[in-house]
């Protein structure tokens, strides 16, 4: 059985309480292993270290010797991509080809996007007449912000981990990370190969627990530490917000989301429902960026409810290293509960089961798992609870529509506006509707397609802030103006 102990100063500790939680893998509900829960003495520990670091050797360092330090954390992921890959896979039960194809390279490249921006980015500079006739110079300039808590979701552990403190570390910050306490492998492993590279203790600090009253609101109420950045449920997201006022400390939130794709008479069709297969079904529909509304124009509605309930049913679940597994478990029985919930929620309501609503048959090793049919439901109205608010499950609700106007106006009545996904070969109405559609995120014939130069975020109840090449910086970093009398 594994332990996973807390990472802080440059070494891994339990904890003096002694407590720890189980760590299950969702294929089959088995243990994994044994989770060290940080208390408040483990937090406070971890803050001290990574403030005491700022004033150390990494925070003497200059901008290219930090950028070869995270260039060789990179590699060093690389290097250990089988045994990220296994932890990320044991974590979350994700088929293997979707964690090998984007959690590890992913979880990866987030380093090296930073470095990338960190050693191109400038400031603004000016000059300008004073008073006395003589010459003034104002110049900008990036400093980090402190100690950083990094708050982590459980869909994409690695990934999404790596993505903030990517560009915290380029740009000079130390951390704290909690991930969540379903997935706290990778999080763990990453302090193997900080040691490995040598990164100067206290930089990287991982603390493990729950939210309330735990290593969770421990981090987020901790009066060192100067940020925090949190993905996940807008619930927590309002809770650390609230943290966060306590000694007026900037956050950054990307929250939940109940995002629609909307499908044009005139789309590429086999587009549409190739895309629209992955945004509803990829990772058991633990995406935040997901599909779970759908709005097709009424000449195709038929045509494409009938192709999506094909695609659906061709959705094997199975082990992860299965080839003809195409889709995992949810994370957690508490998660499936919540998701089968909303699936009777759906009936009650009056929907139409086109396919799923149940758990599928499985083999006797993994019935006890944690799984779900991808599930399709069409006939409820804009008020229904599984249209309004969101699941973070393998499904979505398919209704018609007959103008630009309507759909327009039903996709915006949500108070989540995290993204959308547009399917249409008309570029003015592509555009038009990009732009109105209130959202931090439009595709248009297409998803999930990133540069990650470019801002990721959320609007109404769907976060604060925009995270992304040097859209990062504007929270990672203070700026500081500087001006000079010459």
């Amino acid at each position: 059985m594994k332990e996973f102990l807390n990472f802080i100063n440059g070494e891994y500790v339990r904890n003096a309480s002694g407590k720890t939680f189980e760590n299950r893998n969702p294929v089959d509900n088995g243990l994994i292993g044994k989770v060290w829960e940080a208390g408040q003495p483990e937090v406070d520990a971890a803050v001290a270290a990574a403030k005491a670091a700022l004033k150390g050797d990494w925070g003497r360092m200059s901008v290219v010797e930090r950028c070869k330090l995270l260039d060789a954390l990179a590699i060093g992921i690389n290097q250990r991509f089988d045994d990220f890959l296994q932890a990320e896979i044991a974590d979350t039960g994700k088929p293997n080809h979707l964690a090998s194809h984007v959690d590890i390279p992913r979880g990866a490249a987030n380093f090296q996007i930073f470095i990338d921006t960190i050693k191109s980015v400038s400031t603004e500079s000016f000059n300008m007449r004073t008073h006395d006739g003589k010459t003034a110079l104002s110049y900008g300039v990036r400093t980090p912000r402190g100690v950083i808590a990094v708050v982590c979701p459980w869909n994409l552990p690695l990934l999404l981990m790596t993505w903030k403190v990517g560009p915290a570390l380029a740009c000079g910050n130390t951390v704290v990370v909690k991930p969540s306490e379903e997935t706290p492998a990778t999080a763990t492993l990453l302090g193997e190969v900080m040691n490995a590279v040598g990164m100067p203790a206290g930089v990287y600090n991982v603390v493990h627990g729950f939210g309330p009253d735990s290593a969770g609101e421990f981090l987020t109420r901790h009066p060192d530490v100067n940020g925090i950045t949190f993905t996940g449920e807008t619930r927590t997201g309002t809770a650390i917000m609230k943290a966060a006022a306590e000694g007026i400390r900037p956050v950054s939130l990307e929250l939940g989301g109940k995002n629609a794709a909307v499908v044009f008479d005139d789309c590429d069709f086999q587009v549409a429902v190739d895309t629209v297969t992955r945004s509803a079904f990829e990772n058991c529909g633990q995406v935040c960026l997901g599909t779970e509304r759908v709005y097709v124009q009424r000449p195709l509605f038929d045509k494409f409810v009938a192709a999506l309930k094909a695609r659906a049913e061709a959705m094997t679940p199975g082990l992860p290293f299965d080839p003809a597994t195409r889709i995992g478990p949810l994370i957690s029985k508490e998660h499936q509960a919540k998701v089968l919930g909303y699936y009777q929620k759906a009936v009650d309501e009056g929907a139409t089961v086109v396919t799923g609503g149940g758990v599928p048959e499985m083999p006797e090793a993994l019935k006890d798992g944690c799984w779900v049919q991808p599930t399709i439901w069409t006939g409820l109205s804009e008020t229904a609870s599984v249209v309004t608010e969101e699941i973070f499950g393998p499904c979505c609700h398919i209704a018609p529509f007959d103008t630009e106007d309507e759909v327009l106006a039903k996709v915006n009545a949500n108070r989540y506006g995290l993204a959308t996904a547009i399917f249409t070969q008309d570029i003015g109405r592509a555009n038009r509707m990009a732009q109105g559609i209130e959202v931090g995120l439009a595709w248009i014939n297409s998803w999930f397609l990133r540069d990650l130069r470019t801002p990721f975020g959320g609007s109404k109840q769907s976060g604060i802030g925009r995270e992304g090449g040097v859209h990062s910086l504007e929270f990672y970093t203070e700026l500081r103006n500087v001006m000079v009398k010459l």
